[in-house]
């Protein structure tokens, strides 16, 4: 980046590390899936750390593991609205679904029975599951947005026995394998930084420790490096591989809930965070355990995201953080559109459907994308607009707003002339009201008038 960028992202890392008084600190820039800047402060024993430094990532953990589930839906092993019971059964939660246990909207207690799991030994999913009384159900399922560790452990043993292994196994094996995440573990490898907590009123630390948590682990476990990191940022952003299809992640990034008020600016999609931020959603996640916190956030528009981590157990703002560091590059370094070019190939009859339609007396306009793709606006900046993904047999599948995954058909006469456009039951016409298309309803015999 340029050097007025690189010092101006520099110098917010360092007011934030150095302000919030964090051992050590490491950021970095993400953009088009590559780093694009990287930055580190403070000290990991008597050297700074790297780019290669192992932090813990505490609720990112959460990411893989919802991932993980939504690669066993698009096989066609489950169903979001499965209830658990369905997979696993006999325990108190089996009323709840799977999308609810992903949204943090099942109702269940926010933290494990018994002793804080994040710096308590943990134990197995029997002893889990027998702590998951009656009492640990504190609201109705879907009532409500209620952040539980809990419903995470419980998504890691589905995982566990759907895949006949461990959900670390499948982690591995499914998601840091094939995006080369070699430095992502369960415990820390060498180089690692240790977790501390700062003392409120003195410059001095207090060793923080981090167990095992077992069947909590799904929850927050997992360790990561900066360039790990990165590459996972890239894939929140769009860039999967061959790891989960793009429209899968787009689904996961849509809020299944939002924070309540008359403009919402966080809120919690499957498995992944979403905010409001100068204009811009960008989808992530936050993570802290004793001594650790973590935040990782992308526009997938822009495809500019932003990573942090550090090596303390509270005091630093690591969401504000992120958020000026993409704030910082869009206003530095905008980027710049891709240039225009025109398709290499269309379909004439694809072409023959583009322009003026009309909803009622209301005018749209379907215009011809590449790949063959179907754009269909209102006129005016009133109206509901959406792009349509042909799907092979003459229909178009919604991706966007009121008509995502409804069907648009094209109506033809007995000839096969086009007469109009059938879109969720709406019906489009070349003309308002044409009488010679199929307008629900019928039209008046006597015209307009």
């Amino acid at each position: 980046m340029l050097p007025t960028t690189e010092f101006a992202l520099l110098r917010r890392l360092a007011a934030e590390q150095a302000g919030s008084r964090a051992p050590s600190m490491v950021a970095a820039i993400v953009r088009g899936g590559e780093i694009r800047w990287s930055g580190v402060r403070g000290f990991v024993g008597d050297a700074a750390p790297t780019a290669d430094t192992q932090y813990r990532i505490g609720s990112i953990t959460k990411t893989f593991i919802a991932v993980l589930v939504m690669r066993l839906r698009d096989e066609g092993k489950l169903d979001l609205s499965d209830l658990l019971d369905k997979h696993v059964p006999g325990t108190s939660m089996g009323h709840v679904t799977i999308a609810q246990l992903l949204a943090h909207t099942a109702g269940l207690t926010s933290e494990s029975p018994g002793q804080w799991w994040e710096r308590s030994p943990g134990n197995d999913w029997a002893a889990l599951d027998a702590s998951m009384t009656g009492d640990e159900l504190k609201h109705r399922p879907g009532a409500r947005f209620h952040y539980s560790n809990v419903g995470y452990g419980v998504l890691g043993e589905l995982v566990a026995r759907l895949r006949g292994t461990t959900w670390l196994a499948a982690v591995n094996s499914e998601i840091l394998a094939p995006l080369a995440m070699s430095r992502t573990t369960p415990m820390p490898t060498a180089p690692h930084a240790q977790g501390y907590a700062v003392h409120p009123f003195a410059d001095i630390l207090l060793p923080e420790p981090a167990p095992d948590a077992k069947a909590m682990a799904p929850a927050g476990q997992l360790w990561s490096t900066l360039t790990d990191l990165a590459r996972w940022v890239a894939f929140i952003g769009g860039d999967t591989g061959e790891v989960l299809h793009p429209d899968t992640l787009a689904e996961m990034r849509e809020p299944a809930h939002v924070e309540d008020g008359d403009y919402w600016t966080s809120g919690y999609g499957l498995g992944l965070q979403t905010l409001r931020d100068s204009g811009r959603r960008i989808a992530g996640h936050s993570g802290s355990m004793p001594g650790f916190l973590a935040t990782a956030f992308i526009d997938p528009v822009s495809t500019t995201g932003a990573l942090a981590l550090t090596n303390t157990t509270a005091g630093v703002a690591m969401g504000a953080l992120t958020g000026d560091l993409i704030r910082l590059v869009e206003e530095y370094e905008p980027d710049l559109p891709a240039p225009w070019r025109p398709m290499a190939e269309y379909d004439p009859e694809m072409l023959a459907l583009t322009g003026l339609w009309h909803w009622g007396p209301s005018p749209y306009v379907l215009r011809l994308k590449p790949g063959g793709w179907l754009d269909l606006a209102p006129m005016a900046d009133r109206g509901r607009a959406s792009r349509f993904r042909p799907n092979g047999d003459g229909t178009f599948t919604g991706l966007d707003g009121y008509y995502a995954g409804e069907k648009l058909r094209i109506g033809r006469d007995a000839q096969g002339v086009v007469t109009h456009l059938d879109l969720a039951t709406f019906i489009f016409t070349r003309t308002p009201y044409d009488p010679a298309a199929p307008v629900p309803g019928g039209v008046d015999p006597e015209g307009w008038r």
